[in-house]
């Protein structure tokens, strides 16, 4: 599996990657292997509220639907419109193409409190 050393990770399989004052967010490679072929992606609207250690979305494939957690509390300032057309983007480049939402954070310090990639790696049993 592939775990960058860069971003930080959730308990819940999202990563977290701070970029300037905003946060983007993604599932992680073992998430999207786990959940198997991405058929349908929902993501909440620019301008909403997301709050650590709850759902903001949904994914969907052809195994099962699967909640997304947000890593950090904050305001939606962009969603990944990609998805709508080419969800299979969270199963090919789950830290790139295929990220779901960019957060600005109220408190960025909120990353400190996730798992480093040597830490996530423990978690996932690799």
């Amino acid at each position: 599996m592939d775990v960058p050393e860069n971003l930080r990770y959730s308990n819940d399989h999202e990563w977290a990657l701070l970029e300037g004052q905003r946060v983007r967010i993604g599932i992680t490679d073992y998430a999207q292997d786990a959940l198997g072929d991405v058929v349908f992606v929902d993501l909440p609207d620019v301008g909403a509220t997301v709050t650590a250690g709850e759902a903001f979305g949904e994914v969907e494939s052809t195994k099962s639907v699967s909640e997304l957690f947000s890593p950090v509390d904050g305001e939606v300032v962009e969603v990944n419109g990609e998805l709508g057309d080419r969800p299979e983007l969270v199963n090919t480049d789950p830290y790139g193409a295929g990220w779901l939402i960019v957060v600005e954070p109220r408190d960025p310090a909120q990353l400190d409190s996730l798992l480093d990639a040597g830490a996530y790696r423990s978690l996932i049993g690799e």
